[in-house]
């Protein structure tokens, strides 16, 4: 008896079915891996976010009404202050700076927040009184955004846009914090993220 084998057609057919089932699975795993990588890449972007936020929502929280001295020496600058088109969108004053190696320097830190080039910054100084000489340290902390607002409320329950605000001199001035932040983050990937920081009394 003779044995039937398969025909060339046969096996042509064969072949291009399982060429189009392996395209088709291949399609399919490149459209997970790709599905993967972009949920995780919205995944670090939020919690890059979140951390700004936390952070921000820390140091605002722990301020201290301590002036200090300008660059030059010759004046000072308020213990917290917000103005609109300076470098700084906020620069400030804060307590609890933890110094686990015991250096010598202040638990009081100057602190300051800027937009540049679409991204949110954090500077410090390595002292309160700083100088010409001294240099900031940059943490740049999201690198996508289009804009930081801030409304900041008064001890008389007042907004500005600006702080000091406009009628406030003098030693008050310098040394009046606020009572609340309202901080919104404009961002092209999740639009319009805000909170509210009571800060410290």
């Amino acid at each position: 008896m003779r044995t039937r084998g398969f025909t060339l057609l046969e096996v042509l057919v064969a072949m291009a079915i399982f060429a189009v089932i392996s395209v088709l699975a291949y399609g399919g795993l490149v459209v997970v891996l790709d599905q993967r990588a972009l949920a995780e890449e919205q995944a670090d972007a939020w919690r890059e976010l979140q951390f700004a936020v936390q952070l921000l929502g820390r140091d605002l929280q722990q301020l201290q009404p301590r002036p200090v001295r300008d660059e030059i020496g010759d004046r000072y600058e308020p213990a917290f202050q917000s103005r609109p088109g300076s470098t700084y969108a906020l620069e400030f004053t804060r307590g609890g700076w933890s110094n686990p190696a015991g250096l010598p320097r202040a638990s009081l830190q100057r602190v300051a927040y800027r937009v540049e080039d679409g991204a949110l910054l954090r500077v410090y100084w390595p002292v309160l009184d700083r100088t010409l000489n001294t240099e900031p340290v940059v943490t740049p902390l999201i690198e996508d955004i289009d804009a930081l607002e801030l409304r900041i409320l008064d001890g008389q329950g007042s907004w500005h846009s600006q702080w000091p605000p406009p009628g406030l001199s003098g030693d008050g001035a310098l040394y009046t914090l606020p009572r609340a932040v309202e901080v919104a983050i404009e961002s092209p990937r999740f639009g319009r993220v805000w909170r509210l920081v009571e800060t410290s009394p």
